[in-house]
């Protein structure tokens, strides 16, 4: 009888052994620490607005995040931003009294990156009837004039002088030529339709540089 009971303690001291010491409750992937901090996406915030307030460029937003160029970001979404919280407590939030707007109101037909006619498309394209008002984006000089750019009709580029370029296609007028300075909302231009495609819509872009931008990460 003493030889089992003695058996019976060996392989439970053995079997608690095996048991990993207690560390306490392991944070979920989600809550471990982040090289940054955790930004809640607000209503009216765009991606642009957003990398403005923390100083970093919204490519480094949709590397740390994962999305891709074609992405939206939507009210409540947590973002993280790629810096050190201690670098923003020491600077107020920057708040721009020049950010972009719509150029029209009007459905968007075809999304940044869809395929559009065959053709990938760089901007997005903003139904609306003909003759109707387009105006600037944002302040800035209008730098390229084109009575006929091909496919897209009379086109204009206006230069906000940040690196970022806003264009504007498929106008049945033009109001304004390559030199002028204009103020955001200032009336440039009135819908049409351009080529074989006699659709009624704008055809909008910003670009940063000579590279195109989601226009939905810089407009509200």
């Amino acid at each position: 009888m003493k030889n089992i009971i003695l058996i019976f303690i060996i392989l439970f001291c053995a079997g608690c052994q095996t048991i990993p010491p207690y560390s306490g409750p392991v944070l979920p992937a989600t809550a471990q620490k982040v090289p940054g901090i955790q930004h809640k996406v607000e209503s009216g915030e765009t991606l642009w607005k957003i990398s403005q307030i923390y100083n970093v460029d919204i490519d480094e937003i949709l590397r740390l995040n994962r999305l891709s160029e074609a992405a939206t970001i939507e009210v409540g979404q947590i973002l993280i931003i790629p810096r050190q919280p201690a670098v923003y407590k020491e600077q107020p939030v920057k708040i721009s009294t020049d950010d972009f707007i719509w150029p029209l109101k009007g459905k968007i037909i075809s999304a940044f990156g869809s395929n559009y006619r065959n053709l990938i498309n760089k901007g997005i394209n903003i139904q609306a009837s003909s003759g109707v008002d387009i105006l600037a984006a944002r302040s800035g000089r209008v730098v390229f004039y084109a009575a006929n750019f091909g496919n897209f009709g009379k086109t204009v580029i206006i230069d906000h002088g940040d690196g970022l370029r806003s264009v504007y296609s498929r106008a049945s007028e033009i109001f304004v030529r390559s030199g002028d300075n204009v103020q955001r909302g200032a009336l440039i231009g009135r819908v049409g339709s351009a080529s074989r495609d006699k659709g009624s819509y704008l055809h909008f872009e910003i670009r940063k540089g000579a590279l195109p931008q989601n226009p939905s990460f810089y407009l509200p």
